[in-house]
């Protein structure tokens, strides 16, 4: 069982660095570009939505999150290039981005940011 779970992480971390390149693919259309710009820099980025030492909460995002993110860019790029990416992904891996952590603490801080700013006016009509 555990090596049926290894190799499922495998193929998952296999996938977000095929959708990598099926970005740069010029067939991919500019929305799948995005969604993929998204799930890559989540992907690759130290900070999750749900922190990993969290027991069980913590793998989360990436069993179900994930997993659904990649099914959608996945069916926005056309296939020749998708297949042309899973190729080219066979052996490789992403290192983690210190540019895609520092775009995720942003987008966190700009969250509550607005969160406060909201709450801030709601308490004090």
């Amino acid at each position: 069982m555990l090596e049926n779970w290894r190799s499922k992480v495998k193929a998952l971390k296999r996938e977000v660095v095929a959708i990598a390149y099926a970005a740069r693919d010029p067939r991919t259309p500019w929305a799948a570009r995005l969604l993929v710009l998204a799930i890559v820099g989540y992907a690759v980025s130290p900070i999750d939505l749900i922190p990993d030492f969290i027991p069980v909460l913590g793998y989360l995002d990436e069993l179900l999150l994930l997993p659904a993110a990649l099914y959608i860019a996945v069916r926005m790029i056309p296939a020749s290039a998708m297949a042309d990416a899973r190729n080219r992904a066979v052996d490789e891996r992403l290192a983690p981005s210190r540019t895609a952590a520092a775009i995720i603490i942003l987008l966190w801080l700009a969250i509550a940011a607005a969160g406060i700013h909201f709450a801030w006016g709601w308490w004090s009509k």
